[in-house]
């Protein structure tokens, strides 16, 4: 019996199911599982009813699930897993994880968790003889001296602008055809470019990878990012030159920070032929024993809690999981409607642009309302 896979092409996300793959091969003669890899940006953006006909297993962003409810690409779990097991998964979600991939049936399992996170080189933060920032203020006051870089392509500075708008409405967003009061998007959008005018041009092009390059680098002065999707794989020794601490974001005007909720799920094609076999294999990868052993150990960024909270998971990635934690459970669960992917994609690269070329901010919220507008 054989499945085909499809991931995406980091050790985030390749290495972990290849692992698990590869052992249950070994306890299961006779079945193949292939994995293929797409990039970070086709992991967001590729359409799944095309990877839907001609792969098994797939691993996606929850903002498709909308998308998958109205074409019926996806199995709902629940219909074909056990109660106790969707229970488990539920109880033991790390933030709204587990929940991101139900719209109106439960499409996923969250097997990957993140959200945007601060993290730095401690050691270039000690060579400046410099603390954390706790507060925004401190954190615009550090990137004026040149020490900080975040993203700055359309999606990292949109879950920036997610961020601040969450963090002050209490999560009430894209509601009654209005994204936010007009006045809090507009304090968001100019806080926002302030951050940005102390950076450097290249950020533009920049994802949450290249700032922790840039970071791990021993070659630039830049040593702290505020808010972007955090990777274990830097807070491991031997991955890169400059070892990176993870961190929880910071407190604006006395609330810590609402970022957005990332991560990945495994979901299975409803073309699938090997059925239950795709499921056993999706609650091998997804249980708790296999998140917190084989798929961490293997550069994965576990969905199951028991592996945040595990001390050699914590040992192996200099307490990336237990420094992150609260972030992760704080974070805000964007849009999955039908159609919401049309304005993530272009609603970012829009504030991209307004901030580079520093053009009028009420123009540009009626022109993402307009967005907003034409996808729901």
């Amino acid at each position: 019996m054989h499945l085909k896979g499809i991931t995406w092409n980091h050790t985030r996300g390749k290495l972990p199911v290849l692992a698990t793959a590869q052992r249950y091969m070994e306890m299961h003669p006779g079945v193949t599982i292939d994995w293929q890899a797409r990039s970070l940006k086709e992991f967001g953006d590729a359409p799944i009813d095309i990877l839907a006909q001609d792969y098994d297993l797939i691993i996606l962003d929850h903002p498709w699930m909308g998308f998958a409810a109205e074409n019926k690409i996806l199995l709902p779990l629940e219909h074909f897993l056990e109660p106790e097991f969707l229970a488990d998964q539920k109880a033991n979600s790390v933030g709204k994880s587990f929940q991101s991939y139900n719209y109106t049936h439960q499409y996923a399992l969250a097997i990957d968790a993140a959200c945007p996170i601060a993290f730095y080189s401690n050691e270039k933060l000690k060579a400046d003889n410099a603390s954390l920032p706790t507060t925004w203020s401190e954190v615009i006051d550090l990137a004026k001296r040149g020490k900080v870089y975040c993203g700055g392509n359309g999606t990292s500075i949109l879950m920036q602008f997610y961020m601040l708008l969450a963090t002050k409405t209490d999560e009430k967003l894209f509601v009654d055809g209005i994204i936010a009061d007009k006045e809090i998007q507009k304090e968001s959008l100019l806080e926002i470019q302030e951050l940005f005018s102390y950076l450097p041009n290249c950020v533009f092009s920049k994802n949450p990878i290249g700032v922790y390059e840039v970071l791990a680098s021993p070659k630039t002065e830049y040593y702290y990012c505020p808010c972007d999707f955090g990777y274990s794989n830097y807070s491991r020794v031997g991955y890169s030159s400059n070892l990176i601490t993870s961190a929880n974001v910071v407190k604006y005007n006395g609330k810590m920070l609402k970022t957005t909720l990332g991560g990945a799920g495994f979901a299975i094609s409803n073309k699938c032929k090997n059925i239950e076999l795709a499921l056993d294999y999706l609650k091998y990868t997804a249980s708790g024993e296999i998140q917190q052993s084989i798929y961490v150990e293997n550069g994965g960024q576990p969905g199951h809690r028991s592996a945040w909270t595990n001390s050699r998971a914590n040992e192996l990635t200099n307490s990336f999981f237990n420094n992150t934690l609260e972030t992760l459970d704080n974070a805000y669960l964007r849009p999955r409607y039908d159609g919401y992917l049309s304005f993530q994609e272009t609603a970012g690269p829009l504030i991209r642009d307004w901030i580079m070329n520093e053009g009028n901010v009420d123009e540009l919220i009626d022109n993402i309302h307009d967005l907003f507008i034409y996808s729901i």
